[in-house]
């Protein structure tokens, strides 16, 4: 009885671990089954604003945009450098086509400006385990970092952090909610 117990243990931490590499993406992640059912599938627009036309999660405690510091096209609405997340859909580390621009403007950025870093912070919603969640947002940050490097991006410019459900930018229980707090949020470390 014991030795079953000693292999089921490690029958279970196996499984584990091999959900943890780096190398291997795990498909219900990726698998595609994005649509537009949720009000979250638009770069311009959260669907949810505060009267400025951008979300919350867009804005800092002051009400600037988050890199507004870095220089002027960051606080620019006409300009994509100004959205720093980029949404998902559930259960998913697909980028939406509608982000891809945006992705695309803060790559062209940093390969001009190799002394700027950027730290990609992945976050899910309430729903699945905690373990699941900071998978999951460390897998939606992998696939914007991705994206970047293939477009030129040094590795050294970028690093890839993991909130799962820990740091939600809306607190409700609601499919609204979960929505906003699906997402990565590029942040600048500066020069």
């Amino acid at each position: 009885m014991k030795l079953n117990k000693t292999v089921l243990a490690l029958a279970i931490s196996a499984v584990i671990l091999s959900g943890c590499s780096e190398d291997e993406k795990d498909a219900s992640l990726t698998d595609g089954t994005q649509n537009t059912a949720s009000g979250i599938n638009d770069a311009s627009t959260s669907g949810l604003n505060n009267g400025s036309g951008l979300s919350g999660s867009e804005m800092n405690a002051s009400g600037m945009y988050p890199n507004a510091g870095i220089g002027p096209e960051f606080s620019d609405p006409n300009n994509p450098l100004s959205k720093s997340t980029i949404y998902f859909m559930l259960d998913s580390s697909q980028v939406q086509d509608d982000f891809v621009p945006v992705i695309a403007a803060h790559a062209q950025y940093l390969v001009a400006h190799p002394g700027q870093r950027v730290v990609m912070e992945g976050h899910g919603d309430e729903r699945g385990s905690r373990e699941y969640n900071i998978a999951l947002g460390e897998q939606r940050a992998k696939s914007i970092a991705s994206m970047m490097k293939v477009q030129g991006v040094a590795d050294g410019q970028l690093e890839v952090v993991s909130y799962g459900e820990e740091k939600p930018a809306s607190l409700g229980h609601d499919e609204a909610s979960w929505e906003l707090n699906r997402r990565v949020e590029l942040v600048y470390q500066g020069k």
